[in-house]
């Protein structure tokens, strides 16, 4: 298989993580997919998008349980005098 992209013949089944923004969290999924070792371009059969649709769609209707796994904290200074 040649990678439509770059045309490198360097492409192998990795895991990565599928990200998904659901309010203010991030929902990573991970999956193993074929991915171009020289550009990164990902494929993804006609399975593996129909289960990342179904994920979504669960995400979306709060039908899953999810594992808290971290925290980003952001600063907001709300007195700025610039």
């Amino acid at each position: 298989m040649k990678c439509v992209i770059c045309h490198g013949d360097d492409i192998k089944v990795v895991d990565v993580k599928e990200e998904f923004v659901v309010g203010n969290d991030v929902v990573f999924i991970p999956i193993k997919v074929p991915v171009c070792k020289t550009c990164g371009e990902r494929y993804y059969d006609r399975q593996t998008m129909r289960l990342l649709e179904e994920i979504e769609e669960k995400l979306g209707n709060a039908q899953v349980d999810l594992k808290e796994v971290g925290k980003v904290l952001m600063y907001e200074e709300t007195n700025r005098n610039v």
